[in-house]
């Protein structure tokens, strides 16, 4: 058994228990948590209940401080158990940067009522996208995580397969077979998409960006690019490129 010590904390407790508060039974928690990762929103909607609602416990004597601590909560509950079903973490943990960034700026407890369903109605139909898409098993969903979190390194086969304590051959065969594309390739892939970002949105010259994102020579950095976008790194500056940045452009040479 054990003691509580503090004061306030001491206080809390025995309010509670005088006003027969209950907090909200563990497996309606459950239910409404997988209810979202199967990306059934009728499901959801029938299990959810609105922030500081029955069953809520109290975490600031301020209203809109205790709906935004219990928001952070949801949030943080909800991406995991999303992540474990099957979103990847880059995408899940964005999502949940997001949304708890818009919570700290509401100045009205509405606001924050009315965030947190848009917030259960977005983690949902990302899920039912990632349950309609193609299925990958777990050590694919920690591989393209592993990918996505390192483009601006060198990214060796080797490492990842240590990282998923696989073996570089049953990683690599693993992949092809689900993804129908070598893990060389998708590294490819996704720096090049990371390159094309860069060329659209910053001034990096060709020579930075290939150094940015660890490719092994400039060269290569265009020879890879042309490969899988139809044209060179320059061209599709060109091509590409807004007008407020081409104007930057002639102002700074790249």
């Amino acid at each position: 058994m054990h003691l509580v010590s503090d004061k306030s904390m001491c206080e809390q407790l025995c309010s509670q228990r005088e006003n027969e508060f209950q907090h909200t039974p563990i497996d309606h928690e459950v239910a409404f948590y997988e209810s979202i990762c199967s990306g059934d929103i009728d499901a959801v909607k029938s299990l959810a209940t609105p922030l500081c609602s029955k069953g809520y416990g109290v975490l600031s004597k301020n209203p809109l401080q205790n709906l935004k601590y219990h928001f952070t909560i949801s949030v943080a509950m909800i991406t995991r158990f999303c992540v474990n079903g099957g979103m990847t973490s880059e995408e899940a943990y964005s999502l949940s940067d997001a949304f708890i960034i818009k919570a700290d700026e509401c100045k009205e407890e509405k606001q924050v009522h009315e965030l947190h369903k848009e917030m259960i109605v977005s983690f949902t139909d990302c899920m039912k996208k990632v349950k309609n898409s193609k299925v990958y098993s777990k050590p694919i969903v920690q591989t393209i995580d592993y990918v996505n979190g390192h483009l601006h390194q060198r990214i060796m086969i080797a490492e990842i397969a240590d990282h998923l304590s696989l073996s570089v051959s049953y990683l690599s065969r693993l992949f092809k077979t689900e993804t129908d594309m070598t893990l060389s390739e998708y590294i490819n892939i996704k720096k090049v998409e990371a390159a094309t970002d860069m060329l659209q949105f910053t001034n990096y010259s060709n020579l930075e960006i290939s150094t940015l994102l660890c490719f092994s020579s400039q060269s290569y950095f265009i020879k890879i690019f042309r490969k899988y976008v139809g044209m060179t790194p320059k061209n599709y500056k060109k091509k590409s490129r807004f007008p407020e940045w081409k104007n930057l452009d002639q102002k700074t040479p790249v």
